[in-house]
């Protein structure tokens, strides 16, 4: 019903920078929050950033300052600029969408997720 494809993960240098974004489509009437989660081998899945549709972020300690969340709501996009890339930032990266009916959730839906890998 909805449908979340990401785009621009890759191989970067440390100390280099990408950007990630995430267009959401299908069945939508209102998105509450979008962002990103990241999961790298062997570990949990993770909070990275995340930003609601009043345009409040919240951002994973190891990334701030790092990385930067920003929205387009009209269009039902997201996009995560990474700066300052450390090898401990590769993982996949997961764009996800908190879906409404403009008054209650109705699904967490996520993407397929993109890789990042940070490697000299």
């Amino acid at each position: 019903q909805v449908q979340l494809v990401e785009s621009g993960g890759g191989l970067v240098q440390p100390g280099g920078s990408l950007r990630l974004s995430c267009a959401a489509s299908g069945s939508i009437f209102s998105i509450y929050a979008m962002g990103w989660y990241r999961q790298a081998p062997g570990k949990q899945r993770e909070l990275v950033a995340v930003v609601t549709s009043g345009g409040r972020t919240n951002y994973a300690d190891s990334v701030k300052g790092r990385f930067t969340i920003s929205r387009d709501n009209a269009k039902n996009t997201v996009s995560l600029l990474m700066n300052s890339l450390k090898p401990g930032d590769t993982a996949v990266y997961y764009c996800y969408a908190d879906v409404t009916d403009g008054s209650s959730h109705t699904g967490d839906y996520w993407g397929q997720g993109t890789q990042v890998t940070v490697s000299s």
